[in-house]
């Protein structure tokens, strides 16, 4: 969602810090549910959404809801953390929710695997939903966990390239780059270096640099973060190498490490106007489709061009890919209300005018294979990559883990220490990381 730092970092923090639950999960086969969805009863919806324009969206869906379901109603609570959601699930309770909205799709795992959120195939199956005919390939994987479809996409994100198209027509660049080795090539060439800085800088290649993490490039390469039998393949899979050596690559022709760590540290915030890609101190910017709205916002002096991000050269033919992340909903396990609480999920998440009209209104991808499609949407016509990359087969996400994004956040700090030299040994470092991972993994079950 536009202006909210939810993304990466804010995932991987919220993730490492859920309290696993131990709730019974009482959706299990069949449903198990026992409510009358037809009579009259409330509903509670947290969900996590705070700014004034978002929270009015949430009661507008909820509206709609009302509007087709004349019988329930529903109290809404915005601005609920991981944290609040937990404590609450695990409480139970009246004032407990029966439905659930987080922006951190790295809790699946838990939430899943805990029981907290019952699986809804069940369900899906009762409404004669298709859950893999209905969302798009990488939505449909990051809500479910071993088997157990805990969640459902509501609304997405997905990433890209923005680059400054004033300063690629000056440097005689013609179009966006769609290889890696492409990509290296217009990052020199945007870069215009100004003593021991820069005065332009093609592209920010640090870890550290907003959405420049670990897991969003590797999303370009495909990985396989886990092999049949749940251990890591970060030392196992050559996409990780790959992505490592080029990414450092990068890191070093562009003025290697600490001169683009020194340059980083003096520019502005990522959720501040003086993003750099904003004030042209950054030509180029891998980052999730808000980033328009707010980047046009700040009226730049340039002109925005938006774009795939670059693929790997061997893997050329499936330019347009992306990585895919997004919001989860899911019905409470602690829930008295569970086939009421269903149709409101079933309604937010699958019903396409309902999927469009929340779109519109906060201005992230449709969760749903028709909502893509829909010509209710209404956009920036440079919008329209990002429901491409979305819809793409080839879009990718990270999977689901029972100790949520632990794996992600040990991966991003091999990058640290990979990127800046304290680990020069590729292969070493990653088996190393391969067995932390397994070893963490391990201890939460």
């Amino acid at each position: 969602m536009p202006g909210m730092p939810r993304k990466a970092a804010i995932a991987l923090a919220a993730s490492a810090s859920i309290a696993l639950l131990a709730t019974a999960c009482t959706g299990q086969a069949n449903s198990g549910a026992s409510d009358d969805a037809a009579k009259e009863t409330t509903l509670n919806f947290w969900h996590a959404w705070s700014a004034p324009a978002e929270v009015k969206a949430v009661k507008d869906l909820v509206a709609g809801f009302e509007k087709t379901h004349s019988g329930i109603q529903v109290n809404v609570v915005g601005n609920m953390t991981d944290d609040k959601i937990n404590q609450a699930l695990r409480a139970g309770g009246g004032k407990a929710p029966d439905v659930i909205s987080s922006f951190t799709t790295n809790s699946v795992g838990k939430f899943c695997s805990s029981g907290a959120l019952v699986d809804l195939d069940p369900f899906f199956e009762k409404s004669g939903i298709d859950p893999e005919k209905t969302f798009p390939k990488a939505m449909n994987e990051y809500t479910q966990f071993e088997g157990n479809r805990c969640a459902v996409p509501l609304l997405g994100d997905a990433y890209g390239l923005y680059y400054n198209k004033t300063a690629f027509e000056k440097a005689g660049i013609t179009s966006p780059p769609k290889t890696w080795s492409e990509f290296e090539k217009v990052a020199k060439k945007l870069t215009i270096p100004q003593g021991n800085t820069y005065k332009q800088l093609g592209f920010m290649p640090n870890y550290h640099g907003w959405e420049t993490t670990t897991e969003h490039y590797l999303g370009q390469f495909s990985p396989t973060y886990f092999d049949q039998d749940g251990k890591s393949n970060v030392a196992k899979d050559p996409a990780f190498e790959k992505a490592f050596k080029l990414q450092k690559k990068l890191v070093d022709a562009l003025g290697g490490y600490r001169r683009l760590e020194t340059y980083r540290s003096k520019l502005g915030d990522e959720w501040g106007p003086k993003h750099p890609f904003h004030t042209g101190q950054v030509a180029m910017q891998l980052d999730g489709e808000w980033r328009l709205g707010m980047a046009l916002d700040t009226k730049p002096e340039f002109e925005i061009g938006v774009a795939p991000l670059p693929v790997p050269d061997d893997q050329a033919d499936q330019y347009g890919k992306g990585y895919i992340t997004g919001t989860i909903a899911g019905v409470a396990a602690t829930s008295t209300k569970q086939n009421a609480a269903w149709e409101l999920v079933k309604y937010m998440t699958t019903d396409t005018d309902a999927v469009v009209n929340f779109s519109n209104a906060i201005h992230n991808v449709p969760s749903t294979l028709a909502a893509l499609k829909s010509p209710n949407l209404k956009y920036d016509p440079r919008f329209k990559t990002f429901l491409e990359i979305a819809a793409d087969p080839n879009s990718t996400t990270a999977p689901a883990s029972v100790n949520g994004g632990v794996y992600l956040t040990t991966i991003q700090e091999f990058g640290y220490d990979y990127e800046s030299g304290k680990v020069t040994d590729l292969k070493a470092g990653l088996k190393k990381t391969a067995e932390q991972i397994d070893t963490d993994i391990a201890q939460a079950k």
